[in-house]
């Protein structure tokens, strides 16, 4: 059975001590799901760890740069390495050899270097790339990069006589190549006349086959390349973070407040125009356009004199107009979202590039010159590699979903503050006081803080948990349609398409019911599965009533949410297609950091809009409820009651279709 709110509601004395208000909510609560909390805090005590793991093993420029033929990652200052950032392959022969089709030898096992920019041909002599200079070869690094890695010259007749045979310590640049990612492309097109020198110079024979272009191109568009790029390119993108995932948001979100403080009427109408400009200007989003944001799909649902309009827009902005702190409120959450997001977003990239440099184990010929022991060096001459363990997947793993709680749980807690202060507000009769203003939203804060902090956890831990499970059958439903295992029925082509659709449906009531057991949570001060299911009961008495004012409340926060996540993806992307991030191949693919800001973006309009979407939610329920308990909304706010004066309209909003 459900527990009156007449339990929990009683008067508060104001600041002079003697004006009662009514429907103030009681402070005398009980801490509820401490085990949960308990696991919560477990979970950041172990993703510190976590992240600390990935901050002592990680380096971050191993996502964008290569090895050399010493293990060393190019551009690494420590190793001497600083602005020789490119990786370059010096046997044309063993890149020719990992290219064949039945051979052992991999590309990563190719004598590399790492160079200042990429050699090309001569077009009267030959020039030469040479090994770093060690042993007795007295050059400095500099000089050596002044000579344009070329110490030939210095050679005697037994390093010629290596070098000849392709196992150096100088290797003839007979191919031109092109900076790709940070690789030197080789073109497998020969210069004449760097063959013709090298050839009556005695050297060796040079395979000149294609081969030795796909096996480079093979290697630098491999998934894991791909990947590592991808995950490069956010941490040099920080600054387009910054504006364009932090920033901006921000910005946006708290103009959409104010706009809708004191245009309430307009606020649908401008959203959806504003949402059909920006979804003309992004293609991706373009599906969306038809059917759904069309003039004839909104107009039943928000025309002029529909009266739920009046109770999504005018009470709404009534409530922020009253409790001021409200459009303040959302900077603490966001704030400590920007906090976490800099020192995850940090660990996440260390983690991905936490993996051992270790020597690679091959028995293929790769003898090359070693200066320091001054012979030919055949058994270890193998290059080198990041090895990864099973381990760092699940550190990797861990970390996403840790993020994905943490972040509900920071919007939980913002959620349930603003459903406290606006309860209080609506229990309050809707009356004006010094109070309203501030301290309802400090109660409400103190009374998280001490009393709810494990319920909001479990309700943000159990949408994780079904985000994951969706995610895993989303990936199970597509590898099955990839590998061509449909169903021939079609009932089992019915059941395997609405597969989809149900995850989606369920993933919806989980989060319609949480955020409506918060509301509970914040005016009972209930345990979580308590609170949802007084929720629940309450949402199914009076299905009529809340469905349509949330669907128009759904909507037009929606199509917002979308107006600032999309108006942060197009500007990060313009930021990003400047000659400052195009220029040298500074990021090789905007995909992933717009990716970043249109989700930052989503999460910070989530924060702010949550104001407005709260509001509605948690006067429709106290509504309901102060109607269920008193026959009539003796609590309601006169404006919510002026919106609802009509007795028609009342009697069908209370009590549903005769």
């Amino acid at each position: 059975m459900r527990v009156p709110f007449g339990a929990v509601i009683g008067r508060y004395p104001s600041s002079d001590g003697t004006t009662q208000m009514g429907g103030i909510i009681r402070h005398n609560r009980k801490c509820r799901d401490i085990a949960v909390l308990v696991i919560f805090i477990c979970f950041w005590v172990a993703m510190i760890v976590n992240s600390s793991f990935g901050f002592n093993q990680g380096n971050p420029s191993r996502l964008t740069y290569g090895l050399d033929y010493k293990g060393n990652v190019c551009g690494d200052k420590h190793a001497g390495l600083r602005e020789l950032e490119l990786k370059y392959w010096l046997n044309p022969n063993q890149i020719h050899q990992s290219g064949l089709k039945d051979s052992q030898f991999k590309l990563a096992d190719a004598r590399s270097i790492c160079l200042l920019d990429c050699p090309i041909p001569s077009e009267d002599s030959l020039n030469w790339v040479c090994d770093y200079p060690d042993g007795d070869i007295r050059l400095s690094t500099d000089d050596w990069i002044d000579r344009n890695y070329d110490y030939f010259e210095f050679l005697t007749p037994e390093l010629r006589n290596s070098t000849l045979q392709l196992q150096g310590p100088c290797y003839p640049v007979i191919f031109p190549s092109v900076n790709v990612y940070w690789s030197c492309q080789l073109i497998a097109r020969a210069s004449n006349v760097s063959l013709k020198h090298w050839q009556q110079m005695g050297g060796v024979s040079i395979n000149e086959n294609i081969v030795i272009d796909k096996s480079i191109h093979k290697y630098i568009n491999s998934r894991s390349a791909v990947l590592k790029r991808y995950m490069a390119d956010i941490g040099k993108a920080w600054p387009v973070l910054i504006v364009c995932g932090g920033i901006l948001p921000l910005f946006l979100s708290v103009i959409w407040l104010l706009m809708i403080r004191h245009f309430v009427s307009a606020m649908p109408w401008i959203t959806v125009v504003l949402f059909n400009i920006l979804i003309v200007s992004v293609t991706m989003f373009c599906y969306l356009k038809v059917g759904w944001i069309g003039n004839d799909a909104i107009s039943p649902i928000i025309g002029e004199h529909d009266p739920y309009i009046h109770v999504f827009g005018r009470v709404a902005a009534k409530v922020i107009g009253e409790v001021q702190a409200l459009i303040i409120f959302p900077v603490i959450p966001y704030a400590i979202l920007a906090v976490f997001y800099m020192f995850w977003i940090s660990a996440a990239l260390h983690l991905f590039s936490s993996g051992r440099v270790v020597q690679n184990n091959c028995n293929s010929n790769c003898c090359a010159y070693d200066l320091l022991e001054k012979k030919v060096n055949c058994d270890r001459c193998c290059g080198y590699s990041i090895r990864y363990t099973p381990h760092i997947g699940v550190s990797i793993l861990f970390h996403l979903l840790g993020c994905y709680w943490a972040t509900q749980f920071f919007i939980a807690c913002s959620s349930t503050v603003i459903a406290g202060s606006v309860a209080s507000y609506y229990w309050a009769r809707g009356e004006t006081s010094p109070e309203i203003p501030f301290r309802s939203v400090i109660s409400s804060m103190k009374r998280l803080m001490c009393y709810s902090l494990g319920s909001v956890a479990l309700g943000s831990l159990t949408v994780s948990f079904v985000e994951s499970i969706r995610f895993l059958l989303e990936s199970i439903r597509r590898k099955l349609k990839v590998s061509t295992h449909v169903p021939d029925s079609w009932i089992g082509k019915a059941a395997y398409r609405s597969s989809h659709c149900f995850q989606r449906c369920i993933e919806w009531t989980i989060k319609s019911v949480n955020r409506n057991a918060y509301i509970m949570i914040a005016i009972t001060g209930k345990s979580f599965f308590r609170a949802s299911a007084i929720a629940t009961e309450l949402i199914m008495n009076n299905i009529l009533r809340i469905g349509r004012v949330n669907v128009i409340g759904d909507v037009i926060l929606f199509l917002g949410k979308l107006c600032v996540s999309l108006s942060s993806a197009v500007i990060a992307f313009l930021m990003l297609d400047s000659h400052k991030y195009k220029s040298a191949h500074k990021i090789s693919s905007p995909l992933f950091p717009v990716m970043i800001c249109w989700t930052l973006g989503y999460i910070v309009a989530t924060l702010f809009f949550g104001v407005v979407e709260m509001s509605i939610d948690t006067i429709i329920l106290s509504f309901c409820q102060d109607s269920e308990e008193h026959g009539t909304a003796q609590y309601a706010p006169p404006l919510l009651i002026e919106t609802l004066s009509d007795h028609n309209e009342i009697q069908r909003l209370t009590q549903g279709p005769q």
